[in-house]
């Protein structure tokens, strides 16, 4: 029997990639949801800004399970007065009125896309799915608060919900310091990045997206907390060496001291950019393994491949 699954943000860089995979499957029939069809490719429906929809109804009917992908997303520097109200009205109130309603049209499962910040940005031993919650910023601060919200109505309601935490996603196409990063590097641009070791947890797309339709079909997901990641940890300067080998590139990096790159990260502005490219970040997946028997299908450096081949071309 075909089930239709919702997808939230289904032309972001994680929706769309949910959305093609759920596409190639005869079993499901995917619902893609975005803001505004302009630009937007495939069949997806428009349901406007998140935080200003009325009435989620419509999307739902029939709808045996919800990926929700679209959220506000994490900013390094945010111009608006209060950034934690901004992130509440989109990934706290504007999912938890999405998921209510899911509820009452008869969803069986709400898959939650969260963030390994709700945590805390990072620590000497890998992050558990068991540790206790401790968000720094207020994107984690949202996410955190919204999973409590959809753990609540959870109980009340009985729709299964299931959380996933990704660390830093790379792919093609993927925004932020790390899509600047693999410019940087098939550029040729020199890196002062040639003397850092720390650890850092990564997930590839495809990961990604093979453990979110996982969850949307495993019994046992029900009610858990999954982290997700590639299974392997490297550090900031073996991550750009792997990406320039994927590139058939040479890395250029220099190798400053780390100390030195956050006092001038610092004096500059940057002080986030630089915790986030020298500061360790790494997380255990056992749990996720176990439970739903999976295993990461894309290995790091296949990964890269795949993310680098837009600028390679």
């Amino acid at each position: 029997m075909t089930r239709r699954v919702l997808v939230t943000g289904a032309n972001g860089f994680v929706g769309s990639a949910v959305m093609g995979a759920l596409c190639s499957r005869g079993d499901i029939e995917p619902v893609g949801l975005v803001r505004r069809l302009e630009g937007a490719a495939g069949d997806l429906q428009a349901c406007g800004d998140l935080e200003v929809v009325s009435d989620w109804r419509p999307f739902l009917e029939g709808v045996d399970a919800v990926v929700h992908c679209a959220a506000r997303a994490h900013v390094l520097r945010d111009e608006v007065e209060d950034p934690l109200a901004v992130f509440r009205w989109v990934n706290v109130d504007a999912t938890l009125f999405l998921a209510r309603q899911a509820a009452e049209a008869g969803v069986r499962r709400f898959v939650f896309v969260s963030s390994i910040g709700v945590l805390g940005r990072s620590q000497e031993r890998p992050f558990l799915f068991s540790d206790p919650p401790n968000p720094q910023e207020p994107y984690a601060v949202s996410k955190w608060e919204a999973e409590q919200g959809l753990r609540g109505l959870a109980r009340e309601t009985g729709m299964e919900v299931v959380v996933v935490r990704p660390p830093l996603v790379y792919g093609p196409g993927a925004p932020g310091n790390f899509g600047q990063l693999l410019k940087w590097v098939a550029r040729g641009v020199p890196l002062p990045l040639g003397a850092v070791s720390n650890r850092r947890s990564l997930v590839g797309l495809d990961n990604l997206v093979d453990l979110l339709v996982r969850c949307v079909e495993h019994s046992a997901a029900a009610g858990q907390t999954f982290l997700a990641g590639d299974g392997e940890d490297v550090s900031t300067t073996e991550l750009l060496r792997r990406v320039a080998r994927a590139m058939d590139r040479r890395a250029r990096l220099v190798p400053v001291p780390p100390g030195v790159l956050r006092t001038g990260a610092r004096l500059a502005g940057k002080g986030e950019m630089a915790r986030r490219l020298l500061d360790s970040l790494q997380v255990d997946i056992a749990h996720t393994r176990e439970t739903l028997g999976w295993e990461p299908p894309v290995s790091l450096d296949e990964g890269l491949r795949r993310a680098v081949a837009p600028l390679v071309r």
